[in-house]
């Protein structure tokens, strides 16, 4: 018998959990985000890499049909990023790697941006300052 192999009949369940992350995934890699999440979220998701356990999900929150998906994302962005400009580039961003990698038609990604980090002042070097040299013990 020459031909094509004829696929499997079966049903595939894709869960929340897994399309989150991929949506999460995606919008993290959209330059000027600078973490997904509200505030108590985002409090938990620093206690989790601090034990070595990323959430790539956080912050996202999907309903999930069997051919379609709504993608709903908290997040805060870097000061000095168009904000505006930024909710397209992870709309886009979140589309392309949900219909690419889960097979599923996003109808909608709602973006809420919740705050903006401002990142502290650079601490200075100080000109001509010299450091201690330990020297070896021998």
């Amino acid at each position: 018998m020459d031909g094509p192999a004829l696929a499997g009949t079966g049903r595939t369940v894709i869960s929340e959990a897994a399309v989150a992350k991929v949506a999460g995934i995606a919008a993290r890699a959209v330059p000027g985000v600078y973490s997904l999440g509200s505030g108590p979220s985002r409090a938990l998701g620093a206690i989790r890499d601090a034990v070595g356990s990323a959430d790539h999900g956080a912050g996202v929150r999907v309903e999930v049909g069997e051919t379609q998906v709504a993608v709903d994302i908290d997040l805060v962005a870097v000061y000095g990023t168009p904000l505006q400009a930024l909710a397209d580039q992870i709309r886009a961003a979140v589309y392309s790697a949900v219909e690419e990698l889960v097979g599923l038609e996003v109808i909608e990604v709602n973006i809420e941006i919740n705050d903006v980090y401002v990142p502290g002042p650079a601490k200075p070097a100080v000109a001509g300052e010299v450091r201690p040299v330990r020297e070896a013990i021998q």
